[in-house]
């Protein structure tokens, strides 16, 4: 679930002098729907939560009365105002944090007088007694309130996480581009219990599984490092239903889930899936039960955020040593030419591209394949999306014009080699195998042929290393290469980086651009960006970038000076922004510490972003000393 942060629903100055209100437990029978706090409901859901899978977690379908929930919905309709917030792991319209109800003034409170009884309900002791006795917790806090307001519209989307977070100050970019800071206090896991209470809108019209914003859970497994990472695919869907709550014990390393990108428009009627959220934290410094930090600290296992930023990439080493040349050889060029652009071949060419690159560590080259050996793979692609059911005009639904969002199940398995690779708290997305599985004749005139042969043989072959020195100036000592396949709705990758060394980045993009249409991936709207950030300090949350500044410049905004005083800050985080596309190949020095990531890919998206990603392990030519901090 998102972080709330803010102290204010309300654009009035809140009056911290005010108490807080507090509900009656001789009124909670009438608040909570009827025979929710009965012993047998009690035990029942009890014993349903300790078999549930794949995490345990527990889902009631009526929470409140219903007239207080309508009311509710009314009320956060009409006075509250929400901030569209957006990072690489998710995109939501939010509110601040409700706890700051209880700073209102008379007047201010006023406004809310259901809002106010529901979350008083909901952190009474009746009802913290109540979730501590479904899902067997400790105790929890009274005093320490974190909830806030989502709204999930079109392109909304959460991606995989724990909930496991310590204390975290976050002030996002708003819309109009604001400064953001953000910072980790402590590692220390806080949250206890997480929740949602589900009031899709409009209300009286059941949510349909084809709009989206399904709450996913995923099974885990024990990867090769001893440590629990999520499966590629949910098992447990959950989608949204009026007045359900849902809540599970936040579990660092086992309670992943995300939330489906909403893909249905708002309307006339607003459509939306609106809900409560938040967590009950363990008692603070006073409180019964209170634990001291360094006590709770005591062998917990690795949240989903600490395994991101500890990510690494494990490179090959060539099977031969390399002599850095001023020209390609007679050798090297004829292998290349079966390849490349014959352009990129020139001497003078390749002089000029590296003059270039040693001055902007970047540099990106259209038409980069033989036009022979791109135009096949363009419609070979273009094929394998329809096929696949991952284009657009495949997903398309016929009874809204909608496109729907993909199973995980599609474009993986079959005879063609693609797997989905995880796990999905650091990244999601299909892998080409080396070898064509159950090959039973020549694998040729296809797109994964043209692929394999791409990663296989020209990425790591000699002579694209000696092509790489030349125009990099560096010395390539290790590498990665993998085919990759974005699919709409589905895949992406969050924010990481190389702490210690710097990398040698090249993709080639091969994303095929719909025949006779505007190309609209240049717009930014569809995701599947590729994003460099400049390096986070040392508190800092490596999975949080500076959105609004990246789909600022992915749009073609302005930046000049005056954009960036007005701004009160100027936007030095955002070194690079590249949006998908056919046959360009991308390279990038990428210094120790910077960030880097795909945007996840909108379900609205024509079709895959397809590209050959490589990695390299450099050393600088002149000075001889490899590329280390």
């Amino acid at each position: 679930m998102p972080p709330t942060r803010g102290r204010s629903i309300s654009p009035q100055r809140a009056n911290k002098k005010s108490k807080r209100a507090k509900t009656p437990k001789s009124d909670l029978n009438t608040i909570f729907a009827p025979g929710l706090l009965k012993p047998s409901n009690v035990q029942r859901l009890h014993a349903s939560y300790a078999q549930s899978e794949p995490f345990k977690y527990a889902a009631v379908n009526q929470l409140f009365d219903d007239t207080l929930l309508k009311d509710v919905s009314k009320e956060i309709m009409d006075n509250i105002y929400f901030t569209e917030k957006e990072t690489d792991i998710y995109k939501v319209n939010q509110t601040g944090d409700l706890a700051s109800l209880s700073y209102l003034s008379k007047e201010q409170l006023a406004l809310f007088p259901s809002l106010n009884i529901l979350r008083n309900a909901l952190y009474s002791a009746t009802f913290r007694d109540f979730l501590r006795t479904v899902t067997g917790c400790d105790a929890l806090s009274g005093s320490k309130q974190d909830m806030s307001i989502n709204s999930y519209k079109k392109g909304c989307h959460l991606l995989n996480h724990d909930d496991v977070i310590g204390t975290r100050r976050v002030h996002l970019l708003n819309q109009n581009m604001a400064t953001r800071v953000t910072s980790i206090d402590s590692p220390i896991v806080c949250r206890r219990v997480s929740y949602i209470l589900y009031l899709p809108l409009p209300y009286g019209q059941p949510w349909k599984s084809s709009y989206g914003g399904a709450l996913e859970l995923y099974p885990v497994e024990e990867s090769v490092t001893g440590v629990l990472e999520p499966l590629t695919a949910p098992s447990k869907v959950i989608p949204p239903s009026w007045n359900q709550f849902v809540f599970f014990e936040v579990q660092p390393g086992r309670s992943f889930h995300s939330v489906e990108e909403v893909v249905v428009e708002p309307g006339p009627d607003g459509t939306q899936r609106l809900s409560v959220s938040g967590w009950f934290h363990k008692p603070q410094h006073g409180e019964e039960g209170h634990i001291p930090p360094e006590d709770a600290d005591a062998g917990r296992e690795k949240s989903s955020l600490e395994q991101l930023s500890s990510s690494s990439t494990q490179l090959r080493p060539y099977p031969s040593e390399f002599t850095p040349k001023s020209f390609l050889s007679t050798e090297d060029t004829m292998f290349l030419s079966e390849y490349l652009n014959p352009v990129y071949l020139s001497p003078k060419t390749m002089k000029a591209l590296a003059a270039r690159f040693a001055d902007e560590s970047s540099i990106e080259l259209h038409t980069f394949l033989r036009k022979s050996l791109s135009n096949r793979l363009e419609q070979c692609l273009r094929d394998d999306d329809r096929d696949d059911q991952l284009s657009r005009a495949a997903r398309t639904n016929d009874g809204g014009g909608r496109a729907i969002i993909p199973s995980h199940n599609c474009g993986v398995g079959g005879g063609r080699g693609w797997q989905a690779k995880g796990p999905p708290h650091k990244l999601r997305y299909c892998v080409l195998a080396r070898n064509r599985p159950n090959s039973k004749g020549p694998d040729v005139q296809t797109g994964q042929h043209t692929l394999r042969n791409l990663q296989n043989n020209l990425f790591p072959s000699s002579a694209f290393r000696a092509w790489l020195a030349l125009l990099s100036s560096m010395i390539p000592h290790k590498y990665t290469v993998e085919a990759r396949r974005f699919r709409p709705g589905l895949d992406y990758t969050l924010a990481r980086s190389e702490q210690s060394a710097a990398r040698l980045d090249v993709v080639l993009g091969l994303t095929p651009i719909e025949v006779g249409s505007v190309n609209d991936w240049e717009s930014g709207r569809y995701g599947g960006w590729e994003c460099y950030m400049a390096p986070h300090k040392g508190e800092d949350d490596p999975a949080v970038y500076r959105s609004g500044h990246s789909k600022a410049i992915a749009q073609g905004a302005s930046n000049d000076k005056d954009d960036e005083e007005q701004d009160g800050e100027d936007h030095d985080g955002t070194l690079l922004v590249a949006q998908p596309g056919f046959n360009r190949l991308l390279i990038v020095f990428r210094d120790a510490g910077v960030l880097s990531f795909v945007k996840y890919l909108s379900a609205e998206a024509p079709g895959c972003r397809w590209d050959i990603c490589g990695e390299w392990e450099v050393e600088d030519r002149e000075s001889g000393s490899e590329s280390e901090e």
